[in-house]
């Protein structure tokens, strides 16, 4: 069996010849460099929303106990919006619910999204590239449905939009 690499490094060294001095060119010794990893290529297209909503539906998993039954991903220019729905409730939040007061499981979940705002931009810019500059979070009950949207600080490539700046007033004549 071979010796472990530290972690970080890769498994297989590439090994390359050195001339060991300039003044002995004839004394050349061997060593061993890590092999370089490839830079993996961004993440595109449907590939880039997938991924997204496998990290959003996973991070609530892990942390609110639970997660969306389906969760789908869009973008358009510079904004990101994650539509999730049939979270379901926890026990606690059904109890709520059940004695008429849903407002305040929404209210819970939007607290839930304020406190993990940074992972969630964290998140985001791990995966675009590209930094988080607004995030706003909605809950709904009936039919309980999330949304996340995320402001980004630029477009993403392949999702484009038409921007008017200066729109002209089409008069009825």
């Amino acid at each position: 069996m071979g010796r472990q690499a530290p972690r970080g490094q890769a498994q297989n060294p590439i090994r390359r010849t050195v001339v060991a001095s300039q003044a002995t060119p004839d004394k050349e010794q061997t060593v061993d460099e890590p092999a370089k990893e490839a830079t993996p290529a961004p993440l595109t297209g449907g590939s880039l929303l997938a991924a997204i909503s496998t990290a959003i539906v996973g991070f609530l998993r892990e942390h609110y106990g639970r997660g969306p039954m389906r969760a789908k991903t869009y973008a358009l220019d510079d904004i990101i919006v994650v539509v999730m729905r049939g979270s379901g409730f926890t026990p606690l939040e059904q109890t709520i619910m059940d004695s008429g007061r849903p407002e305040r499981v929404v209210a819970m979940r939007e607290d839930f999204q304020l406190v993990m705002r940074d992972r969630y931009q964290h998140m985001i810019k791990e995966l675009t590239g590209r930094n988080v500059v607004a995030f706003l979070s909605q809950a709904h009950v009936e039919p309980d449905i999330t949304v996340e949207m995320f402001f980004i600080d630029g477009p993403l490539p392949g999702f484009g939009a038409v921007e008017i700046t200066e729109p002209e007033l089409i008069t009825p004549g």
